[in-house]
């Protein structure tokens, strides 16, 4: 077995003049936390819904687990093991917790069509909801509608519902976007321990989040990869502090 899980080349995404995605290359190994980090507008969201299916890749080649997945659709890359949390939240604010996480497990057992049956009154998808609750810290809130949740716990959710779909690939989009720094601390600890147990890419913006989880780091810039390395080596390339961090605010 090959210890790269994910393998991205001459991936490319255009929109219409613009090239968002651009000969792009990403290599992430099975275990490790793998951060995406660049400047506004350098296409790390485009490359996240790329993986995850919501976009269509022009070209390239995207090699999940030693399988091509470039041209397979989001819910067969669900039910390959990619699970996905959005830069901006996406859960039902009118069902409690337990019953988004519920929703979740049901997609991942291919009983969509159930969808409107009551998901958490039903056992089979219960339990496995519960587990995903309690590892985001979120048992006490199960019963709660996810609107009357603050926005730390949303984001806590969302991530439940990823946790939910059995992934061996997480990948999460700003995960500490919009966050006070309390629910970031917590968001941080949340991601420390999930690190522990999965394969996880990670967009983020918060650049101390990010060396202190990343085990390795890819910079983008108009849509290519730039460098990829350590932490230490990313902190000390030319190229990524004159691109990028040299001129973060």
């Amino acid at each position: 077995m090959s210890d790269i899980l994910l393998e991205v080349s001459r991936l490319t995404k255009r929109f219409g003049g613009l090239i968002a995605t651009n000969d792009l290359t990403l290599a992430v190994k099975r275990g490790e936390t793998h951060a995406i980090i660049g400047p506004n507008g350098a296409g790390k969201t485009t490359l996240i819904a790329q993986l995850q299916g919501e976009l269509r890749s022009d070209e390239g080649s995207i090699r999940f687990d030693g399988r091509e997945i470039l041209r397979e659709p989001a819910y067969r890359r669900a039910s390959l093991g990619i699970a996905r949390s959005f830069q901006i939240t996406s859960i039902f604010p009118k069902f409690s917790t337990l019953a988004n996480v519920a929703l979740a497990v049901q997609a991942q057992k291919g009983h969509s069509f159930r969808f409107f049956r009551g998901a958490a009154t039903d056992p089979v998808l219960i339990e496995p909801a519960r587990q995903a609750i309690a590892t985001v810290g979120l048992s006490a809130r199960a019963d709660t509608r996810a609107e009357d949740l603050s926005h730390g716990e949303r984001r806590q959710l969302e991530i439940a519902m990823a946790l939910a779909m059995r992934p061996s690939l997480l990948l999460l989009d700003e995960p500490m976007a919009g966050m006070s720094r309390r629910d970031g601390a917590r968001m941080t600890q949340l991601l420390a321990e999930l690190k522990r147990t999965y394969t996880i890419v990670l967009v983020e913006h918060d650049m101390d989040t990010v060396f202190s989880l990343a085990d390795r780091i890819s910079v983008l810039v108009a849509g290519r990869t730039i460098a990829t390395g350590y932490p230490d080596e990313i902190r000390a390339n030319a190229e990524v502090k004159a691109a990028y961090l040299g001129h973060r605010k």
